[in-house]
């Protein structure tokens, strides 16, 4: 019986960080696999952890960047605007890899940023951030609340849409296989990224 030879960046450290911003890039790009949702973690305004999925739009391995979606009246932009500190983490069974992403989010709502991301929302997308009453709001029954159509959503949710840049600070990279997991993790300083391995 033939083994799955072992993939090249398995005890090569530049390689496995090329490959962590290889697959969130494609997660965002091809909106499927374990890297187009990753969970969101923030801190509320008690303190405590809070936890979400969001869909990643964006990761950028020149800047260092990941970008989603949120509605300016969440819990979520409230929290993050608070507390720029957070946390990305996704696994993708395919890949058999897990990349846990810590940094600080910045909002976006009325700048070049937030205008580029909703110009390149479909209109399906766009119709969530018009939803009326906000997010979070208490209903008196699981749907009661209203969609704009697609036409009008343009008008209804731009005001309601930002889009969030999250500058990563830390990336931790970890690959199952049964002949040795390898896990590997970065922190950004003034002269770049600097990593290591980690035991699994």
């Amino acid at each position: 019986m033939t083994r799955t030879p072992l993939p090249a960046f398995y005890d090569d450290l530049d390689a496995a960080f090329a490959e962590a911003w290889r697959l969130l890039a494609e997660g965002a790009a091809q909106g499927r696999g374990g890297f187009h949702l990753p969970a969101l973690a923030t801190i509320g305004p008690d303190g405590a952890p809070r936890l979400r999925t969001v869909v990643l739009r964006a990761a950028d391995p020149e800047s260092g960047t990941l970008r989603f979606h949120c509605d300016r009246r969440s819990d979520k932009a409230a929290e993050l605007g608070a507390k720029p500190a957070c946390a990305l983490a996704a696994y993708d069974a395919a890949a058999k890899v897990q990349i846990r992403v810590e940094g600080r989010a910045t909002l976006h709502t009325d700048d070049a940023v937030a205008e580029a991301a909703w110009d390149g929302s479909r209109a399906m997308s766009r119709v969530c951030y018009g939803a009326e009453p906000g997010p979070g709001t208490a209903l008196p029954a699981g749907g009661a609340y209203a969609l704009p159509d697609e036409t009008s959503a343009a008008a209804t949710g731009r005001p309601n849409f930002a889009a969030v840049l999250v500058r990563a600070e830390r990336l931790d990279f970890l690959y199952l296989d049964r002949r040795g997991h390898r896990r590997a993790a970065w922190d950004r300083r003034e002269a770049g990224w600097h990593g290591a391995w980690r035991a699994p």
